[in-house]
């Protein structure tokens, strides 16, 4: 096996990781917060929008399974990369689109993806590629919340239809 991780931002970190815990070969999926000026922020910090922080997934899969290039395809499928800092009616620096790297061989992967996906988009895609920097592990509760809280507001009606539009589209990466 061939463990990588890529963390990856696109609003809310509770779509992400929803998304992500349902695709095989990925291992793990853990949020929290990256490429902030705050160390060890709390969610109510960066809620505020004053940490610099986005909330993202760390995505740990087995690349011999899955490839980066996949993951990332899932990823720029379920968020919409084309809206700068917000996705739908979550607004601010900390919901913008992004893809923070371990090394320049998965900066280079995300870079394609993204001009691929500026072919479908129009060349609107406002996703940032940079190196992950100063990454926090969210509080526990945060941890699984649309498993542990599927019948929430806003898992049932935010959530839900990404994780539903994923095991429609990729129905062969939904985990058996």
């Amino acid at each position: 096996m061939s463990k990588q991780t890529i963390t990856v931002g696109g609003g809310c970190f509770w779509c992400l990781e929803a998304v992500y815990e349902q695709v095989d070969g990925v291992l793990a999926v853990e949020s929290g917060y990256s490429n902030g000026a705050v160390q060890n922020p709390s969610y109510a910090q960066v809620c505020e929008g004053d940490t610099g922080h986005a909330e993202v997934v760390k995505v740990t899969f087995d690349a011999d399974s899955i490839s980066l290039r996949e993951v990332l395809e899932i990823f720029f499928t379920i968020h919409d990369p084309t809206t700068l800092n917000r996705q739908g009616n979550d607004i601010g620096t900390q919901y913008r689109s992004g893809i923070y790297w371990q090394d320049e061989a998965q900066a280079a992967v995300a870079r394609e993806v993204i001009a691929e996906a500026n072919e479908t988009h129009r060349g609107r895609v406002v996703t940032e590629v940079k190196p992950l920097q100063n990454y926090w592990r969210a509080e526990d509760y945060h941890q699984h919340y649309f498993a542990n809280n599927p019948s929430a507001g806003y898992c049932a009606f935010v959530v839900a239809p990404k994780v539903e539009k994923f095991r429609r589209t990729f129905k062969a990466r939904v985990k058996a």
